[in-house]
């Protein structure tokens, strides 16, 4: 290789910030590199990412390996006594060009290799203007980082720092400019997106940046939000669920259980009955709209009756796509110092749940047949519906937005046949 590589683990946000940081190491002069952008939500994103660059450095034994991201930033020594690791930049370095500029200079030694700040100093989020996201068809826009919140199980604020918002107008702009290269959907980027405008004046939420977005960008298609807090939905928000077409229906809940006791040993700030309220209330607003949420098996302390609270929340809501994570210790949390579940339980656990998200999401998509739908087509031969779900568009156009008839599904993907077509 001679240019800069770019492998990026974990969240949408991870992968905006990864064109960010190809960018930056590019304005520094940086060739024959390779970046590794790491995620730490869970201990297999982390053995994950250090698989990845030992097989990066067997493959490319002249280039220069720079590894930051979350995992980097809680655990950067570690990261950095890897052999294969020239340096670790944390996740506020990652993103200007003058940290690039000083890797040639880095030294072999453990703490020479390091240039990470202490993120809670850190106390506002700069612009990042990314007018192109390599390999997708929507475009994803950061609005916010960090977080305020201190879940029991989650090492994320200590990665990423405290919730800073990006301010609305730069936001507005970035967008506009995602609309002029192609983009027809945008897609609302952050660590706890919800908590978006706390730190700004005014306090604006999101769901009134959504609303000025589309407002003054009206060339958007598709307005996205990728995962949220139900807890914290603003009326703004609930107004454009109920009456904007172009605000797509379907949204990713950070649920993580539905038992009301392990829920407060996660320290979450709704019940089981607020996510069920929740649920209720935008269904009644927006009936075609499908559900994401994440879910945790496995927690320390949970006992089987518990688990299946969690797993009857997910039938009762009606999630159709939802992610099971097995409980995954972070150090330094407190849930690591918990009673921890055999490992053999919390994995079967995780299986069970993940055999009753196939049933959820196999009674969403016959849920569909017959229907017709607008999909964006993805660069992949596949495409998505406004409610998120994936439909096999072998033959079309990326970038397209085309609508079809759903003719079935073969239990994981749509089927279709072309009922008519407009251009993004």
């Amino acid at each position: 290789m001679s240019g800069i590589d770019v492998i990026t683990f974990g969240c949408r946000l991870n992968t905006y910030e990864s064109e960010v940081m190809k960018a930056e190491a590019a304005k520094a002069g940086l060739s024959n590199t390779i970046l590794v952008n790491t995620c730490a939500v869970t201990g297999e994103a982390v053995r994950q990412a250090r698989q990845a660059i030992r097989r990066a450095r067997r493959e490319n034994p002249n280039a220069r390996i720079v590894v930051t991201g979350c995992a980097a930033q809680a655990d950067a020594r570690g990261f950095a006594a890897m052999p294969e690791v020239d340096a670790v930049l944390g996740n506020e370095e990652k993103l200007k060009a003058e940290h690039y500029r000083a890797v040639p200079d880095f030294g072999v030694d453990v703490e020479e290799k390091v240039r990470v700040n202490e993120i809670m100093s850190i106390t506002e989020t700069a612009p990042q203007m990314v007018a192109h996201i390599d390999g997708h068809v929507r475009g994803f826009l950061q609005v916010q980082t960090g977080c305020d919140h201190r879940c029991t199980f989650c090492i994320i604020p200590y990665g990423r720092g405290n919730s800073r918002s990006v301010p609305m107008g730069a936001v507005v702009e970035q967008a506009r400019r995602l609309v002029e290269n192609g983009y027809g959907e945008v897609v609302l980027t952050g660590v706890d997106a919800t908590s978006y405008g706390n730190d700004l004046p005014g306090r604006p939420s999101l769901g009134l940046l959504a609303k000025t977005l589309l407002k003054q960008v009206p060339e958007i298609r598709r307005l996205r939000l990728s995962s949220i807090d139900s807890i914290e939905v603003d009326g703004h928000l609930f107004d454009l669920i109920a009456d904007e077409p172009r605000f797509m229906p379907h949204l990713h809940l950070s649920l993580q259980h539905g038992d009301d006791l392990i829920l407060k040993r996660m320290k979450r700030r709704h019940s089981r009955a607020d996510a069920v309220d929740f649920a209720r209330k935008v269904r009644t607003l927006r009936p075609d709209i499908a559900f994401g949420a994440d879910m945790i098996a496995g927690f320390p302390t949970e006992t089987e009756e518990m688990f299946a609270n969690a797993a009857s929340l997910a039938e009762e809501m009606g999630i159709a796509h939802l992610h099971v994570f097995p409980y995954s210790p972070r150090p330094g949390t407190p849930a690591a110092r918990m009673p921890q579940l055999d490992r053999a339980v919390v994995k079967e656990r995780a299986a069970r749940m993940r055999e009753r998200a196939l049933i959820l999401h196999t009674a969403h998509l016959s849920s569909m047949v017959g229907t017709r739908q607008t999909i964006l087509v993805e660069n992949n031969g596949m495409g998505h519906t406004e409610n998120f779900s994936l439909v096999d568009a072998s033959g079309l156009a990326p970038r397209d937005l085309v609508t079809v008839k759903i003719t079935g599904h073969n239990g994981k993907n749509l089927e279709m046949q072309l009922a008519g077509r407009s251009a993004a």
